[in-house]
């Protein structure tokens, strides 16, 4: 039997079952440590009985500074899921979309624009279970990624920013149509 709960400190030294999947971005003890004290209640895991941790999702509300909002690449008061990951043998049982649900009704909450997120552009199995969730390609970061996990390029792998609107956006000012085929660099989107 799972459940899902908010990430404790302790927890944060389970996270291996999940952590090993090629797939999902590891971290030091740090960064983990940093959003469990600024963004609680968006880090939330799936605990399993017997064998602890077997997802979690960690997330954030933020904007960019404000003398960036003349730029193109401006994002204003948005959520954004740092880590989704579920281990391999909880998958397809719905605990991404409920983790996920959990932090787009945050987000909501608290006024957020959108929610948003980066994908390996290759990870169609992820990419097609966020769209199934009303997510799309608001455009690709070229190179995002510092490795390519396909051997296809000897520079980085491209991501995906795949944004849901959230209530606040009642015009859909931040989606886009074909965002696959808007390409930006790294530097527009830190």
């Amino acid at each position: 039997m799972s459940s899902i709960k908010r990430t404790s400190p302790l927890d944060v030294l389970s996270l291996n079952l999940t952590n090993l999947d090629p797939l999902t971005e590891n971290y030091d003890l740090g960064f983990y440590l940093n959003y469990l004290m600024r963004w609680p209640s968006l880090f939330n895991s799936v605990k399993d009985r017997s064998e602890g941790i077997v997802g979690y999702i960690m997330g954030k509300l933020e904007e960019q500074h404000p003398s960036m909002q003349h730029s193109e690449h401006y994002t204003p008061w948005h959520g954004h899921i740092t880590v989704l990951t579920v281990a391999p043998a909880w998958r397809r049982l719905g605990y991404a979309r409920k983790l996920t649900e959990q932090l787009e009704q945050a987000s909501n909450i608290n006024n957020a624009w959108f929610v948003d997120l980066y994908v390996r552009a290759s990870n169609k199995v992820a990419v097609d279970m966020y769209k199934g969730m009303g997510y799309s390609v608001f455009r690709r970061v070229v190179n995002y990624y510092s490795d390519d996990p396909t051997g296809l390029s000897e520079f980085g792998e491209d991501a995906f920013d795949m944004r849901k609107p959230c209530g606040r956006d009642k015009k859909l000012e931040h989606v886009r149509e074909k965002g696959e085929d808007f390409l930006v660099s790294p530097e527009d989107v830190t």
